[in-house]
Order: structure tokens, then sequence, then C-alpha cells
């Protein structure tokens, strides 16, 4: 009886050890030609922003907490550590995606509308989606291009719903077309 319940225990420990998706990934990115569709880092309590918030000023909006500010360093840390190339930075407009942007990436990310904020905002026949697919339809120069953008605007282009930081790698095609190469985490420490 007692062998029959350490039958799986055994099974598990008898089998190889297989290399982390993320693992492959982290190669993938260290070749180039991606792009990196990241989510913004964990921000203060709530959904969507406050009422009356104004792009223009970050006091009225959702912002990045202290726990989000230390794991957007950390993700830039990792790619540092991992010899990741990135060409260009682009970020939505709101504070918390330029503030990710910025601590992780060490630079202040170029804005483009096509990352705006899709949550409970409309996208009338699906303009900005279209824009954001021909967006990342293009192969980097050089390096990787990362685009922090939000959960809403990320799961409308790809289907994929990213938790805070996390990263939905797609490979360019050209001609508004892409694969979704897979998605991970820097765990937060």
């Amino acid at each position: 009886m007692r062998l029959r319940s350490l039958l799986p225990l055994l099974l598990l420990l008898a089998a190889p050890i297989q290399v982390r998706a993320d693992e492959a990934l982290w190669r993938v990115l260290k070749e180039g030609g991606q792009v990196v569709l990241m989510r913004h880092a964990v921000t203060t309590p709530g959904v969507g922003d406050p009422e009356g918030m104004t792009l223009d000023d970050c006091r009225t909006q959702r912002n990045l907490s202290d726990e989000g500010r230390a794991h957007a360093r950390q993700v830039g840390e990792a790619f540092r550590a991992r010899g990741v190339p990135v060409a260009q930075v682009l970020s939505s407009p709101w504070c918390r995606c330029l503030e990710t942007a910025r601590l992780a990436f060490g630079v202040d990310g170029e804005v483009s509308t096509a990352l705006n904020n899709l949550f409970g905002r409309s996208d009338p026949q699906g303009q900005q989606v279209g824009r954001l697919r021909v967006l990342v339809s293009r192969k980097p120069g050089a390096g990787n291009a990362v685009m922090v953008s939000h959960g809403s605007t990320i799961m409308a282009l790809t289907g994929v719903s990213p938790a805070p930081t996390e990263m939905v790698i797609v490979t360019p095609q050209g001609g508004g077309k892409f694969s979704v190469a897979g998605r991970m985490e820097v765990p937060a420490r």
C-alpha cells in the first residue's frame, strides 16, 4: 500500500529535467528581433483611473506602488543580467507605463497612442488595435522592441491577459502579422 502511494513521487523524480519555457524565451530575446509587450507594474489599489483623470497630470492617475517600482527595476536587471538587447522602448502615455519603462530600462519610453489603455474605453472599428497590430508586426532594426502598455490593450491584441510586469513576447512577421512566442514573468523578490 505504501509503495503505491509513493509511486507518483518516484515517477516525478525519475522524469528528465526540462528547460523551463521562460528560459527558452530568454534565449529568443537574447537573439533579438522580438517585440516585448509588457504590462505596467503594480499600482496603487483600484481598477481603472479616478474620475477626472488627465494624461498630463500624474497626480490624477492610478500610479505605481513602491512594490511596483521595485519590480519594474527587477525586470530591467533581469534583461541586463541575461544580455538581452533592447533597441527601442515605447510606452503608453499613462504615467504608470512611462514610469515602468523608465525604471526597467533607464529611458523615457517614446510615447505611442497605439498603446493607450483600452480599459473602459471603446475602440471604434478596432482602430487603435489595428495601429498596434501594424506596430508590433515590424521587426526591430537591432535588438528587441519593448512596449509598455495595459493589460486590456495587450489582451485586445493578443488574447493574453497579462499580470502586472508580465511580458507577452511576439515575433513580428510584417504586414500587420505576428505570432505569440510565449509569455513570461520576472518573479518579484
